[in-house]
C-alpha cells in the first residue's frame, strides 16, 4: 500500500481544495502540518517532510503529493536529503524566483535544479498566474519530471475550479 504525504502550498489547502479531496479519499493519505503555513521558512518546512516520512515506514511506498509552494519544497527536500521515495506529483510550482512572486517566504530561493532521484509527475497549466508554462517545463525536465499539461486550468486550486479532482487522482494512481 501506498502512503500518500499531501504537501499543501502557502496557506494550508481548505476544506474545498482537491489536496483535501484526495485525504478523504481513502485509506494511506496524511497531510504535512507546518508550523507556519503563511510565512514559511523552507528549512522548517522541508525538515516535517523528512519527518513525516520517517513516520510511515518504509519510504519505497511514500508518494508525495505538492501543490504550489510546497512542490518547490520537495524539490529542496530531495536535494537536502537525497532520500529515495517511491515518487511525487507536483501540481502547478510556484516559481518562487519569478518578480511576480511576492509572498513573505523564506529560503525557497534559489530553486534546485537537479533530478529528484526519484519518479516523478508534474502537471501544469497553460494559464497558471504563478508559474508560466515554460517555465514549469524546464522544471520538469530539470527534475526529472513527466509533465503533464491539462491545458488552461489555473493555478490547478479551488479559484480555478479543482475541488474534486478526479483527474488529478487519476494521474495520482498512476505514480
Amino acid at each position: 500500500m501506498n502512503n500518500y504525504l499531501i504537501i499543501p502550498g502557502l496557506g494550508n489547502s481548505g476544506p474545498t481544495h482537491w489536496q483535501t479531496y484526495f485525504e478523504k479519499s481513502g485509506k494511506g493519505f496524511q497531510r504535512v502540518e507546518q508550523e507556519d503555513w503563511n510565512t514559511p521558512d523552507c528549512a522548517d518546512w522541508i525538515k516535517k517532510i523528512d519527518e513525516a516520512i520517517e513516520t510511515v515506514g518504509s519510504p519505497d511506498t511514500v508518494v508525495l503529493v505538492g501543490h504550489s509552494l510546497g512542490c518547490i519544497a520537495i524539490a529542496h527536500w530531495a536535494a537536502r536529503y537525497k532520500r529515495k521515495i517511491k515518487g511525487a506529483m507536483l501540481v502547478a510550482p510556484s516559481d518562487v524566483e519569478s518578480a511576480n512572486y511576492v509572498f513573505d517566504t523564506t529560503g525557497f530561493s534559489p530553486i534546485p535544479l537537479n533530478p529528484l532521484g526519484f519518479k516523478s509527475t508534474l502537471v501544469a497549466s497553460t494559464n497558471d498566474q504563478w508559474v508560466s508554462l515554460d517555465r514549469a517545463i524546464y522544471f520538469a525536465d530539470k527534475w526529472g519530471s513527466k509533465l503533464i499539461n491539462i491545458g488552461p486550468a489555473g493555478h490547478i486550486n479551488v479559484s480555478s475550479g479543482h475541488t474534486t479532482w478526479d483527474l488529478g487522482l487519476e494521474i495520482l494512481k498512476a505514480i
